[in-house]
């Protein structure tokens, strides 16, 4: 009877352990909203499965024992943690995860449709918000200084204006859009990437060397794409105020709203302001320029029967910004009593895609902005109008599961007059606004040879009504492995740009010296080459990636400002000769479930100019610069971040042999470090010192402050500064030699708050 006790015993317990099998479920969130499609495995096991639509998992079936359980998905950080199974647990787990700049985005830059950041045959490096949040700034320009290879330039040590150099290529070949709408441009690109607000972006995706293929005229060095967030996946309400010991006070709001049952809306506000005179350089003049600044933009979304997209979005944006000596006030706007430069700029744009109710994928994108700008350099007014409208058909199919195929139409209209000499008719009597009409076709094809290859091929003809036909061929080819650990890149493309100095150039601008145009400019033309080769390693809790790129660009036409020939004038001229950037950069992020991020890149380069046989060095142009982001997360979300860059010399414009400021600038370096604290997922507070080493450009970097109009400087019968006791190295007032902000170590503090 005992036997028959134990027996029995036996063969319950038995049953019931392996009818009480172990499970674990929960919710995966990000920023409070719900994850789908998340893997949750079980390391070093075959059990796994992913979150489904509203963002909950469930594993089943689990036996006893220690387990390493690993939550990861595409665009975030994964997490990992030991847990034990034993005697059929029943485990509820949440998990929040931290978005990555490191893993495999979708990108849409490279080929005008979305794919993974991996499988685009066009490399592109992809930023998220996160990124930029380890270095708070007031606009996307300055956010720009901690990515390898991109530089924004000051272009004016007065009014502080700049633009975005890609590998050693100056603004006017940077073409940037907002979602892949061509809105930043012409005029604009000296402006037009300040006050977007911050609370809005999602992600921004850079694509280095010509993509005229796709996107024409301008895309000659690269592409800057600023990604918005899309209403449905935006908090409901959005806020981050940020002020720095300077004064400067940054305020960005965001907010999603119902236009209907069927439309969603997202509604951003960015306004700054700062008002604080400083002179710590003790030269007379502003080392920040006062700015006031309000941006408003708002994007809808509509839901259709179809299921196909209609999105349409506006910004307008207002700027009174200026810049000069410490007393100057607005009556001495355009005098010669005291030296201002004052810029009044307001600003729409509107754009969209609307995807045509075909059986076939047919998209229409439009974009339409308008940009005034009112302003004085000193005596120098210069008053501009510019109105570009832009509209294309993309037609994308597959054909036999190998031939990704996109067709385009496009056409843009440009309107641009000012109060130059640009605008005169052949006479220079006659005001003569510019209008050209550019239609253009495209097409690309992007073949799957198997699995591991592709090739792109791709073609793009314009028809400028001033210059006449422009085509712009490219070839991409991919290679990956099978696990996608190594990828490799090749390109070779053709860009081309149509140039309007003033809108471009700021140096073009200031009062300071003479603009003179030597012939009729033509269009500019390249060709580059590219080499990127990416590697990832998956070592025992961290993930590295390794991203190196070799890049060559022949340059025919350059248009480029003379600042040696007439130390009174900038010239320019196309170039009687060539020109070559050519260099390698290097990318690393590392990333490990510790908590640890680092991310840092280099890039070497040698940007040449060559003319009558005589190779020299391209101005305001660095040989090198790095870039770093170090970052730490404490399990108490509290997170510390390190960033910052570091540039070799530049040879800078100089006022002829006798000069005494330096031909080249220093090597320099600007660091900040910041800490934050998130107390929950609505309130995070931040805070931290800029420019660490208090670098700022020499005191003499403006010649002659103290005489701004050059009313004690002695002129000879062909206008040249004669040398006198008062003026013994024959100077005149100049702001154009900068390179880096007047702006030294201040301290910062911001908040955020959001509502999910």
């Amino acid at each position: 009877m005992k036997l028959l006790f134990k027996v029995a015993c036996i063969l319950f317990f038995g049953i019931n352990a392996i009818s009480a099998q172990n499970s674990i479920s929960g919710k995966i969130t990000s920023a409070g909203e719900l994850l789908p499609y998340v893997n949750v495995y079980l390391k070093k096991t075959k059990l796994g499965t992913s979150t489904n639509e509203n963002g909950f998992y469930q594993l089943k079936n689990i036996p006893d024992g220690k387990y390493t359980l690993v939550v990861s998905s595409v665009g975030f950080k994964p997490k990992s943690i030991k847990i034990s199974f034993f005697g059929g647990k029943n485990i509820q787990r949440n998990f929040t995860l931290s978005e990555s700049n490191s893993l495999d985005e979708i990108v849409i830059s490279g080929t005008l449709k979305p794919v993974t950041k991996s499988n685009s045959p066009v490399p592109v490096e992809v930023y998220s918000k996160t990124f930029f949040k380890k270095n708070p700034t007031p606009s996307i320009f300055e956010s720009l200084q901690n990515v390898n290879g991109v530089r924004p330039q000051l272009n004016c040590n007065v009014c502080n204006t700049g633009d975005i150099h890609i590998n050693g290529l100056e603004g006017p070949y940077t073409f940037v859009l907002i979602d892949g709408m061509p809105i930043v441009s012409g005029l604009s690109t000296v402006y037009g990437l300040t006050g977007i607000p911050q609370a809005l972006i999602e992600r921004v995706e850079v694509v280095k060397g010509p993509a005229s293929t796709l996107y024409g005229s301008e895309a000659v060095g690269g592409i800057i794409n600023i990604i918005t967030k899309k209403p449905s996946n935006a908090p409901i309400l959005s806020t981050d105020i940020l002020t720095s010991s300077w004064g400067e006070v940054n305020t960005d709001v965001g907010l999603r709203y119902k236009l209907s049952k069927k439309a969603q809306g997202l509604l951003g506000v960015n306004y700054f302001n700062y008002q604080n005179r400083i002179d710590n350089n003790n030269d007379g003049f502003t080392d920040l320029t006062l700015q006031n600044r309000i941006s408003i933009f708002n994007k809808v979304d509509i839901d259709r029967k179809s299921g196909k997209t209609f999105t349409i979005a506006g910004r307008y944006v207002y700027e009174d910004r200026w810049g000069g000596e410490l007393d100057w006030e607005r009556e001495f706007r355009g005098t010669n009593v005291k030296y201002g430069e004052s810029i009044y700029t307001n600003r729409w744009e509107a754009f969209g895609t609307y995807q045509l109710p075909t059986s076939e994928n047919i998209n229409f994108q439009f974009s339409a902005n308008g940009h005034y700008q009112d302003s004085f350099y000193g005596t120098d007014a210069y008053d501009a109008k510019q109105i570009i409208g832009f509209g294309q058909f993309v037609y994308n199919r597959l054909f036999k599961e190998k031939h990704d195929f996109t067709l385009g139409l496009a056409y843009r209209y440009t309107f641009y007059d000012d109060n130059t000499f640009a605008t005169l008719d052949s006479n220079g009597v006659l005001n003569q606004p510019s209008i050209t009409h550019l239609p253009g076709v495209f097409l690309q094809d992007e073949i799957a040879l198997n699995k591991q290859n592709k090739l792109l091929l791709g073609a793009r003809w314009d028809y400028n009504s001033l210059h006449g036909s422009i085509f712009s061929p490219r070839i991409n080819y991919k290679w990956n492995s099978k696990d996608n650990s190594d990828i490799f890149r090749m390109s070779i493309g053709n860009g081309f740009r149509v140039a309007n100095i003033f809108t471009e150039d700021h140096a073009a601008l200031t009062g300071a010296r003479e603009v003179e145009f030597d012939g009729e400019l033509n269009p500019e033309t390249s060709w580059n080459v590219n080499v990127n080769y990416v590697k990832k390693f998956y070592p025992e809790n961290a993930i590295i990636t390794l991203d190196a790129s070799a890049f060559y660009t022949y340059f025919d036409n350059r248009i480029l400002p003379d600042y040696d020939s007439d130390p009174n004038k900038i010239i320019y001229a196309n170039l009687d000769g060539h020109s070559v950037s050519q260099g390698i950069s290097l990318n690393t992020d590392l990333t490990f479930l510790n908590g640890l991020a680092i991310n840092a890149g280099a890039t070497l380069m040698d940007v040449s100019i060559t003319e009558n046989g005589t190779k020299t060095r391209q101005p305001l142009t660095e040989s090198f610069s790095g870039v770093w982001s170090i970052s730490y997360k404490f399990r108490n979300n509290f997170t510390i971040d390190y960033t910052g860059n570091v540039y070799g010399p530049m040879r800078l414009p100089l006022l002829g042999p006798k000069d005494p400021r330096a031909e080249y600038s220093p090597w320099f370096s600007i660091q900040n470090i910041q800490l934050s604290k998130k107390f929950s997922n609505s309130w995070e507070i931040y805070g931290g010192i800029k420019n660490l080493l208090n670098f700022t450009p020499a005191a003499n970097s403006i010649a002659r402050s103290f005489d701004p109009f050059d009313k004690q400087v002695v002129f000879d019968t062909n206008g040249q500064a004669v040398a006198t006791p008062n003026n013994p190295n024959a100077l005149t007032f100049d702001p154009t030699y900068v390179y880096a902000s007047n702006q030294g170590t201040r301290g910062f503090i911001g908040l955020r708050y959001i509502i999910f």
